[in-house]
């Protein structure tokens, strides 16, 4: 067999083995098509979204402003950025896609390392995260980001600002300064501003992007802090929804129940999780049955004039850990995370100790596109405390103020873990 038919028996196999790939594969999707997954999305999202009431989005709108566009696609990706911004309206960071593209923005906060609000107009830091990009490159509490890629920051916002506000909302501006300083998947992010009195620039994905890079060595970091081994330590690296980390969760505090006092580390859970693991941890330090969390259902509510509100239960589980314990959170305290603080506070069997949490309001509910099958997320059930606080307006029974200016953010390393330690010596 000489060369050239050597290559036609090797094309004929190719197309041989991929000719029921090709019989199988989807179809492109009609206008109509895409119409109607709109359709679906909007009216699910009306009908079922439980923060309509604390927003300023006029829903009516966006179906009126992104309907029409979606009549003119070709293609999915230019759906996906579609649904992206239509979804943006709602300016809810525990809203989202299960899909999504390369210029896609990170979600907030499991793909940020930088918190910043506006403050008298400036973008001002207000939180770093442990271990990322921004605090390697320098970033700290109080500094002004003036650019982002050398565009103004107020400019380089505009494409993530709702469109459809009844009245202007300044937690929507936060919401967009957020989306752009988490960056997207591909472009390399570039801050110019000042600090301390002095300009900056850094390159927090130089020269590796940790945001997209970084995966954690185990679920569960264990340790003793004082050398006689008086203090345990357990952190949670973002695996609430992981239910292997209950055995694992189990091993490590039975390891430590020797020790004088606790602290329970969460501020690095900002995906949330499942109330099982959650429900599995907090089982560990109690005693008897007892509510962690109120739920409510407005859409119920909504169709029948019924309220319907439900609290939580947590039941003992396992040998109890009956010493004091200390509950770190901060910003990258997310969902799940956050049942988790208000769920041991209102237990009365920790005290929390830290700054606002990532503040991502309710429960999710899935569902899915039915032509394209895109999935989508939002939260349906409102959370609260079981004492009636809504969970996002959450602060600790210990504020550590981390802000522009504070004493904290010079005095220690890790300021939160040392006011905790000083809280569990008083106890």
């Amino acid at each position: 067999m000489n060369q050239r038919q050597r290559r036609y028996v090797q094309w004929a196999l190719i197309l041989v083995l991929s000719a029921p790939l090709l019989a199988t594969s989807t179809p492109p999707l009609t206008h109509q098509q895409y119409v109607e997954d709109f359709d679906f999305f909007w009216q699910t999202i009306r009908d079922n979204y439980g923060y309509f009431a604390q927003k300023q989005t006029d829903w009516t709108r966006v179906r009126t402003s992104y309907r029409a566009q979606a009549d003119t696609l070709s293609s999915r990706r230019a759906f996906v950025r579609l649904l992206e911004n239509a979804l943006a309206e709602l300016y809810d960071n525990h809203a989202g896609l299960g899909t999504n593209r390369l210029d896609s923005r990170r979600l907030v906060p499991t793909g940020t390392d930088v918190w910043a609000t506006f403050v008298k107009g400036q973008a001002v830091v207000q939180q770093v995260r442990a271990g990322y990009g921004a605090e390697r490159a320098g970033l700290r509490p109080g500094a002004v980001i003036d650019t982002v890629n050398g565009m103004p920051v107020a400019a380089a916002m505009r494409p993530f600002l709702p469109q459809s506000l009844r009245a202007p909302e300044p937690a929507a501006r936060d919401f967009a300064l957020g989306q752009l300083l988490a960056g997207d998947h591909r472009t390399p992010r570039e801050w110019r501003g000042q600090a301390g009195g002095r300009s900056f620039v850094m390159q927090p994905d130089v020269p590796t992007p940790l945001l997209e890079t970084s995966r954690y060595a185990a679920r569960l970091d264990v340790r003793r802090l004082d050398a006689a081994g008086h203090i345990g330590y357990l952190k949670i690296n973002n695996s609430l929804g992981d239910n292997r980390l209950i055995a694992q969760f189990d091993s490590a505090l039975t390891s430590l129940q020797n020790t004088q006092s606790l602290v329970l580390d969460l501020r690095e859970t900002p995906s949330g999780g499942n109330s099982t693991v959650a429900r599995a941890i907090m089982g560990r330090f109690i005693g008897r049955e007892a509510p962690y969390q109120r739920h409510e259902l407005p859409n119920e509510e909504a169709r029948t004039g019924v309220p319907r509100r439900w609290l939580e239960l947590v039941a003992p589980r396992g040998p109890r850990y009956t010493k004091p314990v200390a509950i770190l959170v901060g910003r990258w305290t997310g969902s799940m995370g956050e049942g988790l603080a208000i769920g041991f506070d209102a237990l009365g069997r920790a005290t929390v100790v830290g700054t606002e949490m990532a503040r991502l309001r309710g429960a999710i509910y899935s569902y899915k596109l039915p032509h394209s099958g895109i999935g989508f997320s939002f939260p349906v059930e409102r959370l609260y405390h079981v004492n009636g606080q809504p969970r996002e307006a959450y602060r600790p029974q210990v504020y550590v103020d981390l802000g522009p200016g504070s004493k904290n953010n010079s005095t220690s390393a890790d300021p939160v873990l040392q006011v905790a330690l000083a809280v569990l010596k008083k106890q």
